[in-house]
């Protein structure tokens, strides 16, 4: 049997990643210290692809479309990068953001960037029954369907929530480096499967059976 594949990639690998599937990375936020005070009325002025609404948020919030990020450049010189699809993209993102504050004639640095949060998501390609989960992993679920349709699971370790779906459609936040991201899947993968729902075909025909026979009878 070959091994499971990414479309358009390597064949995964089943020591590091058991379950087959590699959680596809989505967001990465950052942040990063300019050092330096910045007059935001003057960037948004001078800068392409940059807007400013002091009334409504206290930055600068700036695009760039190579990597495709947004920036958020604040007065005391903090920036958050956000959008970028990978570590090395998002540090790129910054650096081309802090250059264009130089440009701009601010003495801008590039100090203490870090990697915040990474956004991934995956797909089991299996329906979840999210009440079971939820009854059997209480400590760690949130399931409140009539307010958000996934189940809501904080891992402990590592420390990563996992936003949840019947579709098997899951959403991993809170993690700053992405092998605490493919350790979660993994440990939650297990669980997943165990909970499983089962397509019960007999049971929809047998409704559509009983619909079809009471409309037949209203016309007899």
């Amino acid at each position: 049997m070959a091994e499971p594949t990414l479309e358009g990639s390597e064949p995964v690998d089943l020591l590091k990643h058991p379950s087959g599937i590699i959680p596809t990375l989505q967001n990465i936020v950052s942040t990063v210290n300019l050092d330096c005070k910045l007059d935001l009325k003057a960037i948004a002025l001078q800068a392409r692809n940059a807007e400013y609404n002091p009334k409504r948020f206290a930055a600068v919030i700036m695009r760039i479309r190579e990597p495709k990020t947004t920036a958020l450049i604040f007065a005391s010189g903090k920036m958050v990068c956000t959008g970028a699809k990978s570590e090395q993209q998002s540090k790129l993102a910054a650096r081309k953001y802090a250059r264009i504050i130089q440009k701009l004639g601010f003495p801008a640095k590039f100090k203490d960037f870090k990697i915040q949060n990474i956004v991934a998501s995956c797909d089991v390609k299996f329906p979840i029954r999210l009440e079971g989960l939820a009854y059997s992993h209480g400590a760690f679920s949130s399931y409140e369907p009539e307010l958000f349709p996934g189940l809501i699971y904080r891992m402990k370790q590592p420390k990563i929530v996992l936003l949840i779906f019947v579709s098997g459609k899951i959403v991993l936040t809170g993690a700053k480096v992405r092998d605490e991201t493919y350790t979660a899947f993994e440990n939650i993968y297990p669980v997943l499967t165990e909970f499983r729902k089962v397509q019960q075909w007999y049971a929809l025909y047998f409704v559509s059976d009983y619909v079809t026979l009471q409309c037949a009878r209203k016309f007899v």
